[in-house]
């Protein structure tokens, strides 16, 4: 079972939309339907590949075509592939960002074996952390920003990224892939509770100049930060995620950050 929580941790996260929203269960407690752990994506290692994964990543792919109204062979494995990446590291990415640009948190490194999904498609999944990380310490102090994102993006992200090499993805699109989540995060944040802008773009930027992230987008020096998008510019990644190849004739429209938008019609990112 998991539990709602603590007041502390829930009072600006609650109403930062559903990608935010995350429960809470103890260090050590035993999983229990519909919860697994993140850690079943990464197992099998980078020649074959996890069960699970090549499960969630058929389930993206036929949920892609059927949207197309084609069989799932229509859709290249890479397309599905990247885009059930970049629907994980942004499920796992955005109730972090939160956390750690309004509360200082997590208060230590998560691993993906402590994380708890509940494998969900059409939106975000439930996802479940463990509660003494999330959990205000006893002398209320905090971590920076610039440590939580170190933990995340070495940890648990840098593995859910190498998972994904049988896929025939290649890592600069599953590192914009982050790179994208951080930004839509941040904007959703901002898109939620526009007083609370400040923090969750100074804490995306954080995450953005990070080694692994600072060579996968493009994005203006100055940020407004009381704006979802920068001063005199916006992000834009230097990859594509794809997801405009699982249309007919790979004709779909592009994302709103997508290195190949050229006067083509957009979706939201």
């Amino acid at each position: 079972m998991t539990e709602e929580p603590t007041a502390a941790t829930t009072t600006h996260l609650a109403a930062l939309g559903p990608f935010c929203a995350f429960e809470t269960h103890s260090a050590g407690a035993e999983l229990s339907v519909p919860w697994r752990t993140l850690s079943e994506v990464t197992e099998g290692g980078k020649e074959n590949g996890s069960g699970v994964l090549r499960e969630r990543v058929a389930a993206v792919r036929s949920s892609l075509a059927a949207n197309g109204g084609r069989p799932p062979e229509a859709v290249e494995p890479r397309v599905a592939a990247s885009v059930a990446h970049l629907g994980l590291v942004a499920r796992v990415i955005s109730p972090v960002l939160g956390l750690a640009a309004l509360h200082g948190l997590p208060s230590r490194p998560l691993t993906l074996g402590e994380l708890w999904w509940a494998s969900a498609l059409g939106g975000a999944f439930r996802l479940s952390l463990p509660r003494e990380a999330v959990t205000p310490t006893a002398d209320g102090g905090t971590r920076p920003v610039s440590a939580i994102a170190d933990d995340l993006l070495d940890g648990p992200v840098r593995a859910l990224v190498d998972a994904f090499a049988p896929f025939s993805v290649s890592p600069r699109i599953l590192w914009g892939n982050v790179a994208s989540a951080v930004h839509g995060a941040a904007t959703g944040v901002t898109a939620a509770a526009p007083p609370l802008a400040r923090p969750a773009r100074t804490a995306a930027l954080t995450f953005l100049r990070h080694p692994l992230l600072r060579d996968t987008h493009t994005l203006e020096p100055h940020m407004d930060l009381h704006t979802p998008q920068p001063r005199n510019g916006r992000f834009t990644r230097r990859s594509c995620c794809l997801l405009y190849r699982a249309a007919p004739d790979a004709a779909g429209a592009l994302c709103g950050d997508c290195v190949l938008r050229r006067g083509r019609a957009t979706v939201r990112p």
